[in-house]
């Protein structure tokens, strides 16, 4: 599988699907995954999209293939986008839709905010709301995967994420799935991205947005998701059944159905 070295730390793990007609000029969603997982967290979507669309489903920085980061690695939002952008840049794709999942979607709506050049679109699906509250668990988080491992704390969160209806073989293999991640990486990324205030971002967002939620997901309310979806022009908001907060896991047809329906509508160049 191919990496791009896009820094001196950073060798960017990443997969590409691309079974659009060959002779013609296909557009690009790049796909950006959550907490915990790599690339391969996309695998329900790419049926949907592939066939359309040409899709990059890099390992963020730390994670998957990824190089791991060290405990004190100073993360920021900004050198996270840098990555993304430089993967592009190598790949000669200037402009592209973004998608972006749990953490994914904080950092893609902080990605269209400040490199409004390169994304023609975004979609968020299942991520947090701008602002989290729950500031007081960052140093319990730490202190969790620290000692007890990055396993551990997700056997305990999966349900909330995965919901009340996911096959029980399913949330095996997402615990043993984000189990996989270097507790130095994850350390130090749950303390700051996690944990982003993207609160001025969202309402520097001009590109068409879709939102993708549940009725009962345990990030935010139906109506606390719709109050800062609302603050972005063109954008829109779905909601799907269930109480699964990650719903581009639990929801993989329904979320890529509605993304392609959404990103055809804005094509490239208009």
């Amino acid at each position: 599988m191919p990496s791009q070295k896009v820094s001196a730390d950073l060798d960017l793990h990443y997969v590409t699907d691309d079974f659009t007609d060959p002779w013609g000029s296909a557009e690009t969603v790049l796909l950006i995954h959550g907490n915990n997982e790599s690339g391969y967290a996309w695998y329900g979507w790419v049926p949907h999209l592939a066939r359309q669309y040409k899709l990059v489903r890099p390992d963020m920085r730390g994670f998957g293939q990824s190089t791991p980061m060290p405990r004190d690695f100073p993360w920021a939002l900004d050198l996270v986008i840098d990555d993304y952008c430089r993967l592009m840049d190598a790949l000669k794709i200037e402009r592209f839709h973004l998608v972006g999942a749990k953490i994914g979607g904080v950092i893609g709506r902080a990605f269209a905010a400040r490199r409004p050049d390169r994304v023609r679109t975004l979609t968020v699906v299942g991520s947090p709301p701008p602002v989290r509250l729950d500031l007081a668990t960052i140093a319990e988080r730490v202190k969790e995967v620290e000692t007890l491992g990055i396993e551990h704390w997700a056997r305990r969160s999966m349900g909330g994420r995965l919901g009340s209806k996911f096959p029980a073989a399913g949330v095996e293999w997402w615990i043993k799935y984000m189990g996989r991640t270097a507790v130095s990486t994850e350390a130090g990324f749950c303390a700051t991205i996690n944990f982003s205030d993207i609160t001025e971002d969202v309402k520097k967002i001009k590109c068409p947005m879709l939102v993708i939620t549940t009725e009962e997901s345990g990030l935010a309310s139906v109506a606390q998701t719709r109050a800062w979806q609302q603050q972005v022009a063109h954008s829109e908001l779905v909601v799907l059944p269930g109480d699964s907060f990650h719903a581009a896991a639990t929801d993989p047809d329904a979320s890529a159905l509605a993304t392609r329906a959404f990103i055809a509508r804005y094509p490239i160049g208009n």
